[in-house]
């Protein structure tokens, strides 16, 4: 048991395979599964929900963790984060948001209300559907935070590409500000998702 914990590779690795048997004893216990759209509209939540808590969680250590305690760690030690648990971070955390994205709109599609809740359900009307589209936005301005926003600016504040000082500066500012603003988009965006499951 501690090699295949001391290894993450190992560990997540059996997690996918407790995953499966999980997965099978639930579905067989219920007669069974066929390949359907509703196995692949369970996947496809499945995958979006997971992704989400990777991207999600990343953005709150970023926000809660790292960024408030920059200034309590002793300079000799920041290029550490800046040069290796940054940039990690930071990798997890763009693709992370692009597959949340990518499920969820696939999800919608699936399901048979991706242009109802991308017009916000103005033509029909359904709370539903307005409430998960709302979500969808926040989510979708947040993504395009994170790829065109943050991702540059941390790339030149963390001096993965070269620029001057003040430049650098700037943008470590700039990519700080827009994961607040990510920060603040969150909780809302996680609202109008779980309430949508409770309206009609």
């Amino acid at each position: 048991m501690l090699k295949l914990l001391s290894s993450l590779s190992k560990t997540v690795h059996a997690s996918f395979g407790l995953t499966i048997i999980l997965f099978l004893i639930l579905f067989f216990l219920n007669g069974g599964f066929a390949f359907d759209k509703i196995f692949w509209s369970w996947l496809c939540r499945f995958v979006h929900v997971t992704v989400a808590i990777m991207w999600i969680g990343l953005l709150w250590y970023f926000n809660f963790v790292q960024i408030p305690n920059m200034n309590k760690i002793p300079d000799e030690q920041k290029p550490a984060i800046a040069k290796i648990i940054a940039p990690a971070a930071l990798f997890y955390f763009r693709w992370a948001a692009f597959f949340t994205i990518l499920s969820g709109l696939i999800l919608a599609l699936l399901n048979g209300y991706l242009y109802d809740a991308m017009t916000l359900s103005i033509a029909s009307g359904i709370p539903k559907h307005t409430s998960i589209g709302i979500g969808m936005w926040l989510g979708v301005i947040m993504a395009f935070n994170v790829w065109f926003i943050i991702w540059p600016n941390q790339k030149r504040a963390l001096g993965i590409v070269d620029c001057e000082p003040e430049l650098k500066a700037k943008s470590a500012r700039t990519a700080m500000l827009f994961s607040r603003t990510n920060t603040l988009l969150s909780i809302p965006m996680l609202l109008a998702m779980v309430a949508a499951q409770n309206l009609y």
